[in-house]
């Protein structure tokens, strides 16, 4: 069988990142764009996430909304992950339901936090 992509799950901040870092049971590149991200930044991140596959999980809000925008023109074959609008934060975002959605795009989560 052959090996699969390295996948990167790009999330906006640290809390995010720690959150996510906790669930996920395989070896996985998360990156911050700290709310916002800038042209150069951008072109950093095209070079490097080439031949990766790339998952985008960003907040419910209007900041989110207007990265997952900015995300979809430049890297348009990203998967684009959902939290519950009523959560609005990954941060805030129950284990559990965070551990169903980055599972539902095949990526392992440690089976604890699928439990209720």
């Amino acid at each position: 069988m052959e090996e699969s992509q390295e996948k990167v799950i790009i999330v906006e901040g640290l809390a995010d990142k720690k959150r996510v870092n906790k669930i996920v049971s395989e070896p996985v590149t998360i990156i911050c764009t700290n709310g916002t991200i800038g042209l150069s930044k951008m072109d950093e991140l095209e070079e490097m996430l080439s031949e990766k596959d790339v998952y985008l999980l960003l907040d419910a809000d209007k900041a989110g909304e207007k990265l997952r925008k900015l995300f979809k023109k430049e890297f348009p074959e990203a998967r684009h992950l959902y939290i519950d609008r009523g959560y609005r934060a990954v941060e805030t975002t129950p284990y559990q339901q965070l551990a169903a959605v980055l599972l539902s795009a095949n990526i392992d989560v440690h089976l604890q936090y699928l439990n209720p």
